[in-house]
């Protein structure tokens, strides 16, 4: 099978899709930091004026941010259609395309659970959207990567099987590692939906203080202790108390944090250990190095969603520090979804201009019968 053709506009249009899905995600971390999301009380017109054409004496405050919202995810929509229709057209690939389709329906629910918060007062709401903006986030970037040219050209990592002459491997082997980052992917998910869900019960800090929680490592919970804690604390006019539930949320989410520090730096720690022989051919060693690199990134960006939870609380949920971690956080989702799909990618044989997929059994088998059949020295 022919390798399909390089559509370079096609790539740099799914880039500019993934990068304006990022800008929404962080035009929307602001509106929930400012506490802006019922600005703007009506849904699908602005004020009783048609979205587009809200006057711009009401663009102050809040409705800056929650009127600047729906715009940007407006764009957001019209970009999707666009990159959709443009792979239905133009790319040769039918999973590609219906990934498209998927990003589609996904921008649309998306667009209604936000309309539907507004609509219904629902703050439970607010949670599904936050997490289904990071999951299409993933989608848009996982398009980008399928649509480029690197991806076209990209090695599969193989089973260690096959050898040269003299007895070098041809290919390496990711081993378990790529598991375990995609179960280290799937609990930096659940540590974004906790996130959601502390943000989206709009309660301040239940927690004040770090690296300890009321001054101890574990905080008391009863309810006299969480008595005090309301009494104590310092916050604007009218904010909600808080409960020994959203405590306990705040601790999950702490520890949540270090088992994920500790699972990426296991990932980086495996990938320095990689000693196989490669292939000239096979580019093994760019496949190699590409995968190590991914891997010190991931571990950069969780370090730096650390030290932004840390100042999160210390600057007093400060909107554009709390805003950086929500968008630090939306990228080491998609280094650690990113790394998956590529350990994951069916190995692939080249041969000249064309390709041959297989599965790492039927290459096993292969192997098996050469040998048996004496054609393969041992």
């Amino acid at each position: 099978m022919n390798a399909p053709s390089h559509n370079p506009w096609l790539h740099r249009f799914a880039v500019l899709t993934a990068a304006a899905t990022f800008l929404l995600l962080g035009v929307g971390g602001l509106v929930t930091s400012k506490g802006a999301g019922m600005a703007v009380p009506d849904w699908p017109t602005s004020y009783g004026y048609n979205m587009f054409a809200l006057p711009f004496k009401f663009w102050q405050g809040g409705v800056l941010y929650e009127h600047s919202h729906r715009l940007v995810a407006s764009g957001v929509g019209l970009l999707t259609t666009i990159l959709v229709v443009w792979l239905w057209v133009k790319e040769p690939r039918r999973w590609v395309k219906w990934l498209g389709v998927i990003a589609f329906f996904a921008v649309v629910l998306q667009g209604v659970l936000g309309g539907l918060r507004v609509v219904w007062l629902k703050d439970e709401i607010g949670i599904f959207h936050a997490t289904l903006a990071q999951l299409f986030f993933v989608l848009t970037c996982a398009l980008a990567l399928f649509t480029s040219r690197w991806w076209r050209t990209l090695p599969s990592p193989l089973p260690p099987l096959l050898s040269d002459g003299r007895g070098e491997q041809q290919s390496f082997s990711l081993g378990n590692l790529p598991g375990f980052v995609l179960a280290t992917t799937l609990l930096i998910l659940c540590q974004l939906i906790l996130g959601a869900t502390m943000r989206h019960q709009h309660a301040g800090l239940a927690i004040p203080d770090f690296p300890l929680a009321y001054g101890k490592l574990w905080p008391a919970m009863d309810a006299d202790s969480v008595a005090r804690y309301n009494q104590q604390r310092v916050e604007i006019v009218a904010a909600n108390p808080i409960t020994a539930f959203q405590i306990s949320l705040q601790m999950a989410h702490r520890l949540m944090a270090v088992g994920i520090l500790i699972g990426v730096g296991a990932v980086v720690w495996g990938a320095r250990r990689w000693s196989p022989r490669f292939s000239v051919s096979d580019g093994g060693d760019s496949l190699k190095a590409g995968l190590q690199r991914l891997a010190f990134v991931w571990f950069g960006l969780i370090l730096a969603q650390v030290a932004l939870g840390a100042w999160t609380i210390w600057s007093n949920k400060a909107a554009d520090v709390a805003t950086a971690h929500v968008l630090v956080g939306a990228l080491s989702l998609v280094t650690g979804a990113l790394w998956c799909i590529i350990s994951f990618r069916r190995p692939v044989t080249q041969f000249g201009c064309k390709s041959v997929s297989t599965s790492a059994r039927d290459l096993r088998e292969t192997v098996f019968k050469a040998r048996a059949a004496g054609s393969v020295s041992k």
